[in-house]
């Protein structure tokens, strides 16, 4: 083939906006602890240069590397595995490694340690209460027909596996016991993480393990704490859900406690079910429902 009849190849040249050129300043305001010389926290800003992919991570270490060598800092992974860079950004329970800068849109990035747990310094916190708690409610098989040791596997279905899926994506980065109200007021309190851990071991097709989980998480500062508020689901990362799972939880011990009994149909949904349509239950019920006597 000539020359000239070749397809000559288009190259686009790619936008290098905020690739190789910072998009912008932004202040980052870092809480600074330091047990040795500091009796409480305090605020330092550091002017930090912002890329169009810089996360919070990203800012935090460019701030040690090149402008604050003692500033403290937990991470790993970077990538949204580990749960260790897990800090309160902006308010808001984050992953500094998932976090972009310019999805903030702002040009101050407060950034603390999370909530409800020991600080040990600057950004570090101390996780072992949580993981205390979490070891307590045995996150693991347990067996009682065959030695654990045993090589071999436990056959589960999809279907099985299905019913527990969601809660295995939990990273145990400590977002949702930062966020939970109970766990600010109850040190005792289990936590989210935990319990929502016990009911992914405890539906677990493979488990039988779910009679020595109850004796730990019914328990005035277990599962009967939590208040269903909500933000532990909506801190989590990963999409885990363990406001649910606790509700889940709690139905599962009153099961057990034999508590869900079936109880008799109100008068009027029965004449329903008899064929009688609903308006005409409605107009054969009282206008006005009669007052409380008054008290003596």
């Amino acid at each position: 083939m000539a020359a000239s009849e070749q397809k000559q190849l288009e190259f686009k040249v790619p936008n290098l906006e905020g690739v190789e050129k910072p998009i912008k300043n932004v202040i980052f305001r870092v809480s600074r602890f330091d047990p040795d010389r500091d009796r409480e926290p305090y605020y330092r800003d550091y002017e930090v240069p912002v890329y169009r992919f810089t996360t919070v991570l990203d800012g935090l270490l460019y701030i040690k590397y090149n402008l604050d060598p003692t500033l403290a800092v937990r991470y790993s992974c970077r990538m949204g595995v580990c749960g260790s860079c897990a800090m309160i950004v902006n308010g808001r329970e984050r992953l500094a490694c998932k976090t972009n800068v310019l999805s903030l849109n702002s040009n101050i990035v407060t950034v603390r340690p999370i909530n409800n747990l020991p600080l040990i310094r600057d950004l570090v916190t101390d996780l072992r209460p949580f993981f205390e708690k979490h070891k307590k409610v045995m996150p693991y098989i347990i067996r009682d027909d065959i030695e654990a040791r045993q090589d071999r596997e436990f056959l589960q279905s999809p279907a099985e596996l299905n019913e527990y899926m969601m809660l295995t994506d939990c990273i145990k980065c400590g977002l949702c016991y930062s966020a939970c109200p109970t766990t600010a007021t109850d040190a005792l309190f289990l936590g989210p993480q935990a319990l929502a851990q016990a009911y992914r071991y405890t539906i677990d097709s493979r488990d039988a393990g779910a009679a020595l989980r109850f004796d730990v998480v019914d328990d005035p500062h277990g599962v009967w704490r939590c208040h269903f508020a909500g933000a532990c689901s909506a801190a989590c990362p990963k999409g885990v859900d363990p406001a649910f799972a606790i509700q889940q939880l709690k139905k599962l011990l009153l099961y057990k406690r034999n508590a869900m009994k079936s109880r008799k149909p109100a008068p009027e949904s029965e004449k329903v079910r008899e064929g009688t349509s609903v308006e005409e239950v409605l107009k054969s019920m009282p206008k006005e429902w009669p007052s409380p006597p008054a008290p003596k």
